[in-house]
């Protein structure tokens, strides 16, 4: 008995193994077109592997596109949305609930009794586990805080509790130019809001304070103009140049060259620089500040 089903698993297990030959043929001249040799053992690994590979391919497809969407009983991204803020809201009302019991039951009844009500509410937050909270010193932290301490250590400033308004006579101003005479000063009453300065051919003009530059273009009767915003509501220009070096918007820096002196514009009878200086809305004159 044992010997006889011995021998039909061999005889099984060799008919999977069996080679056969598939041929197709040409319909019209019986001419082979192809063949390929396989066995049943072929077939069912193919069949298995291709198999295998749908059913993957089915449940990324799933998992991973919005078909998931039109399958039943599968949460959408909405119906999550929905879920988490079902959520929040069932946590508020818990603790809603729970002020008005303690509130009705604990306060009025104390109250009723002759008895001082507690007024501590400790209620927990369900939405966090604070013994999951980890409070730890980060090493910039701690750089920042000796590096902020060190700055202020000889600061005399943090100690003032009433702050100082000092407006521009504490700014340290830049020369616009170098070597340069004076040829037409301020005069209010004549309309000539800044001092007109001569100096040598192709010289470079300079930022009086740090700033960003408002304006630089050129216009008609004073030619190329640039314009620089300062603190303090502090703007300075400078007129009839002949190049501009920094356009709107550029962040210069005390010193910096920012153009050319010129004569361009209608206003200009000879190379020179007009400066202005204006605070708050309202020129003043740049010789009571800048030692040309």
């Amino acid at each position: 008995m044992a010997e006889g089903t011995e021998k039909k698993k061999n005889k099984l297990f060799r008919n999977i193994r069996h080679k056969y030959r598939l041929i197709i043929y040409n319909d019209n001249t019986f001419e082979e077109a192809f063949s390929f040799r396989l066995s049943r053992l072929n077939v069912i690994a193919g069949v298995g592997s291709v198999a295998f590979l749908l059913f993957f391919l089915g449940i990324f497809t799933i998992a991973f596109t919005p078909l998931r969407e039109f399958i039943p009983r599968l949460p959408d991204g909405e119906l999550q949305k929905n879920i988490i803020a079902n959520a929040m809201r069932a946590d508020s009302l818990e603790y809603k609930l729970e002020l008005r019991d303690r509130y009705y039951l604990e306060y009025v009844r104390s109250i009723i009794e002759g008895r001082a009500p507690e007024l501590k509410i400790d209620i927990k937050d369900t939405t966090k586990n604070p013994e999951n909270i980890n409070f730890s010193k980060s090493e910039y932290d701690s750089l920042l805080r000796k590096q902020i301490e060190h700055e202020e250590e000889y600061n005399l400033s943090v100690t003032e509790n009433i702050p100082v308004k000092r407006g521009i006579a504490h700014l340290y101003f830049f020369p616009p130019l170098n070597n340069a005479v004076i040829t037409n000063r301020f005069d209010v009453m004549s309309g000539h809001y800044g001092v007109d300065m001569v100096a040598a051919k192709n010289s470079g003009i300079k930022s009086v304070l740090d700033g960003t530059v408002l304006l630089a273009e050129w216009t008609l009767t004073t030619g190329y103009v640039i314009q620089i915003q300062h603190e303090d509501n502090l703007v300075s220009v400078y007129k009839h140049n002949s190049q501009l070096l920094k356009q709107a918007g550029d962040k210069v820096k005390a010193g910096e060259t920012i153009a050319i002196i010129g004569n361009s514009g209608e206003l200009s009878s000879g190379p020179h620089l007009h400066f202005e200086l204006w605070h708050n809305g309202s020129p003043i004159n740049p010789e009571d500040f800048i030692i040309f």
